[in-house]
């Protein structure tokens, strides 16, 4: 069997993880000529043609059906290099002829346009071989793969991280990379997560609807200026995640929307096709073409632009066949049960391959339901994610903010529900862009009262998202408590540092998070029972919570949080020969409160905290030399 016929095979039995080395454009030196091997699937095609700058709009070179499943071909000879050539595909089918962007084209015009680019480079050299050691480096001996401890994430949409002022142009991959690495390190994160960057028409879509899903958005530069910014990501110490849409795709027609006349890459049923909210498709995640193109794709960002991880966006829209559709617009699978069974196999199937070629690779799922085992292995059953994003706790946690510190007592669970289920899954803590926008408020805008009680309380909901078991994820903006909710056609409010109040929460969340870089306690145990014990879990009636945080060495932190407007006293027990040492707080404590005093009372000891109004303090627990096994 040839390569070519290998390569039609593996990708029609969904087996082919390098599809877009078979499909697409690929070019080969042939006596000295330049040979471009166009492909593409379109099985429902009368006819396939290549339009072109460098062979005419006009008038269609054909291509030549090669396989019975619907693989079309075309070998263009060139006396000169066609690098950066923009080209389409005309479909002829049922409907006429349509001029489609390639579905595998590595870089893309976008746009209303949306002619690919062809781009064949692959001439960048990569720099940062210390950074791909250290993460392999989290494989333990017998390959199970543990996850970065600690990981901090920053969230950005990189067209409105920064503009250029005069003219709001985007920064580009190059000119961030001159910005980022050195300002994500100063500030303490470890990994930054980038919005999705492949190419997508329309702006306010916030890249989430895209078109191309091999080329990476030519807004910024092109796929070698991406790979220099990741690069230089990596030579600071900084990893990359990628948010990734393999759920959906857009209805523009340049892109994959009915492809060959017919629904092709989307499933073909009414129940299933199209998402009512978002006027998007969804893919026929049971087709076996379609994991091929999916599974390579992830692979691709993987092998092609060395990111560090996938965040997989709209999971449950994946998993639930009634997922935004009403009573008799869905049908149950064979089981009888709202459970997408293909979209569920797909999953296992991306992260298995995933983990087969990079084991040090983080998948990270967006799901907001109960669906159980998200982050449980494929070998035991569960859906094979190692991490997964923490909605509950967010929106449980904003609605808690945003209420009168009065009636705060009325929804204490806000704060200690989700301990009931912390250890369920392995979970992400996100403040993330979808919850500072479309009237939602920005984060430091959510807390109730005045302008300075906002500023104590959104220090403190920090102080508790750090504290709180799970990784942590914070939006860009908030760390300097933008008021202006997000906005994506334009950049950041960066001129706020010039006010004091402002400066000064940047350099709390620096220190916040250099606090939890230093501090094993808040991350060694995070996905375990034994790294989190409560003090006092139910004082609704004082708006506070108290927990410890324990690391395997048996090390600990109490922590104290009060969201009541009024100082509070509370007592806390404590073991004998421990001395509360404050290390950290949310700069609103006195030095007499921040030094405690045990008392001791027949057997027990106690220690008597007084807690400022919407504040947090963090206390080191000395001579804690109690082992922990997990």
């Amino acid at each position: 069997m040839s390569n070519t016929d290998l390569g039609s095979y593996l990708f029609h039995q969904g087996t082919n993880y390098r599809a877009y080395e078979y499909l697409g454009c690929s070019l080969l030196m042939k006596d000295g000529k330049y040979e471009y091997t166009f492909r593409t699937w379109a099985p429902n095609a009368k006819a396939v043609g290549l339009v072109s700058d460098f062979s005419g709009w006009n008038r269609a070179v054909p291509f030549s059906r090669v396989t019975e499943k619907g693989i079309w071909e075309l070998k263009y000879l060139s006396d000169v290099s066609l690098e950066l050539q923009p080209y389409k595909f005309r479909i002829k089918s049922r409907k006429g002829n349509q001029d489609k962007g390639d579905p595998y084209a590595r870089f893309s015009r976008g746009g209303a346009d949306g002619a690919s680019l062809i781009f064949t480079s692959d001439s960048f050299k990569w720099e940062d071989k210390r950074w791909m050691t250290h993460r392999k480096k989290t494989i333990t001996s017998d390959g199970k793969y543990y996850i970065p401890a600690p990981l901090n994430i920053y969230e950005m949409h990189m067209g409105s991280f920064m503009r250029h002022e005069e003219d709001n142009r985007y920064y580009s991959y190059r000119e961030l990379a001159d910005i980022l690495p050195s300002y994500l390190k100063k500030m303490g994160y470890t990994h930054v997560e980038f919005l999705p960057l492949q190419e997508h028409p329309f702006d306010g879509s916030w890249g989430y609807q895209v078109c191309a899903f091999y080329a990476p958005t030519s807004r910024f530069g092109t796929p070698d200026d991406l790979r220099h910014l990741i690069n230089s990501l990596h030579k600071a110490g900084i990893g990359v995640i990628m948010d990734w849409v393999p759920a959906h795709f857009p209805k523009d027609a340049w892109g994959l929307y009915e492809f060959d006349g017919k629904p092709l890459y989307e499933y073909q049923g009414k129940d299933r096709m199209e998402s009512r909210s978002w006027g998007t498709r969804f893919f026929d995640l049971g087709r076996e073409e379609i994991q091929s193109f999916l599974v390579s794709n992830a692979l691709y960002f993987f092998r092609e632009f060395h990111i560090d991880g996938l965040r997989v966006d709209a999971v449950a829209s994946m998993i639930y066949l009634d997922y935004d559709r009403m009573p008799g617009e869905w049908h149950p699978n064979h089981l009888g049960t709202n459970e997408n069974l293909e979209a569920t196999a797909f999953l296992r199937k991306l992260n298995t391959a995933i983990y087969s070629e990079f084991p040090d690779a983080l998948m990270i799922a967006e799901e907001s339901t109960s669906f159980g085992g998200i982050t449980k292995p494929v070998s035991d059953g569960g859906i094979g994610f190692n991490l997964k994003w923490n909605m509950g706790w967010a929106n449980d946690f904003y609605a808690y903010v945003q209420t009168d510190p009065i009636y705060r007592k009325y929804h204490h669970k806000a704060l200690n529900f989700p301990l009931m289920y912390a250890f369920t899954e392995q979970y992400v803590m996100p403040i993330s862009h979808d919850e500072v926008v479309h009237g939602k408020l920005s984060f430091i805008n959510k807390m109730h009262g005045s302008l300075e009680d906002k500023f104590k309380q959104a220090r403190t909901s920090l102080m508790l998202m750090m504290t709180y078991p799970g990784k942590k994820m914070l939006f860009m903006g908030t760390e300097y408590a933008q008021f202006r909710e997000w906005d994506f056609d334009n950049s950041l409010e960066w001129f706020m540092l010039d006010y004091p109040n402002h400066k000064y929460f940047r350099e709390y969340v620096a220190s916040l998070n250099a606090f939890y870089l230093a501090h094993s306690e808040l991350w060694d145990i995070d996905f375990n029972e034994d790294g989190f014990r409560w003090i006092l879990a139910d004082e609704a009636d004082k708006n506070l919570v108290a927990f410890r945080r324990i690391d395997r060495k048996g090390r600990s932190l109490t922590v104290v949080l009060n969201f009541s407007g009024c100082d509070q006293e509370i007592v806390i027990p404590t073991e004998r020969g421990i001395k509360l040492q404050s290390v950290f707080d949310t700069g609103d404590f006195s030095e007499e409160q921040r030094n405690v005093k045990i008392k001791k009372s027949g057997d027990s000891y106690s220690a008597t905290i007084r807690v400022s109004a919407f504040s947090g303090i963090i206390y080191k627990n000395v001579k804690s030399n109690k082992k922990i096994k997990i």
